[in-house]
């Protein structure tokens, strides 16, 4: 009896889970076709943020821009001008010879007073007083743009104010001489501007012909009549005269 008991429990149990499968798969069938139809009957259920984004493409580029127009053609007419010279088609029988006037004498050759009086000179003034020379026209010169180059012979008769140059020491005791050469710019006030040495036959006198000649004064130099600045060179000479 327990045997038969345990199959026929066997049987009941086998029958209840067969059913109790075919129902579970057919609750689970029932919730997958309601979440799949519930979005499809009703999408504003959905997150409005997820269904933008899955729907919204993006824009297309925009088209290219158009091709500039073609540049603007200039039309260039060519006119052709007759300067009338043509060769003759045909060699003419008559060939008349024409004849130019002389040309009239120059204006300039023209005399004072009256063409053919005594005492006219060429290039007189029509009308003019006979015997008469005309009025003397007066040019002025052309003011000079930079100083003007004079020799040192001629600008040392404007020195006013002279400094004896110091000896060196060393070539005085040495008895050694020697002769500086200086350039020099003199102002239209009679001063020493500027100064380089052009040569010299020791380099240890440079120094002292400098500071000496840098004292000087001249007389302002005239150039018609106005002061104007000198170029021009100032030879000072090293010697001991015997001395010791």
């Amino acid at each position: 009896m327990f045997e038969d008991a345990l199959m026929e429990s066997g049987g009941k149990l086998k029958t209840r889970s067969k059913y109790w499968m075919i129902a579970t798969f057919v609750f689970n069938g029932l919730i997958v076709g309601l979440m799949i139809l519930i979005p499809l009957l009703y999408p504003e259920a959905l997150p409005h943020n997820s269904l933008t984004a899955s729907l919204t493409a993006p824009p297309p580029p925009p088209p290219p821009p158009p091709p500039p127009p073609p540049p603007a053609v200039k039309i260039i007419k060519v006119v052709s001008v007759d300067n009338g010279l043509h060769a003759p088609t045909k060699i003419p029988k008559d060939i008349k010879m024409i004849k130019e006037d002389a040309p009239p004498p120059p204006a300039g050759a023209g005399v004072a007073g009256m063409e053919g009086m005594a005492g006219g000179a060429p290039g007189g003034v029509f009308g003019g007083i006979t015997g008469g020379t005309g009025p003397a026209i007066h040019v002025a010169p052309p003011k000079p743009t930079g100083p003007a180059r004079i020799s040192g012979g001629v600008i040392a008769g404007n020195r006013v104010a002279f400094v004896e140059p110091q000896y060196p020491p060393i070539a005085k005791i040495a008895h050694m001489s020697g002769t500086v050469v200086l350039h020099a710019i003199i102002s239209k006030s009679g001063s020493v501007e500027r100064l380089s040495v052009a040569s010299s036959t020791n380099p240890m006198f440079n120094n002292y012909a400098m500071q000496a000649v840098q004292q000087w004064r001249y007389r302002p130099y005239l150039l018609n009549g106005e002061p104007t600045e000198v170029d021009t060179t100032i030879t000072v000479n090293f010697a001991l005269n015997g001395a010791d």
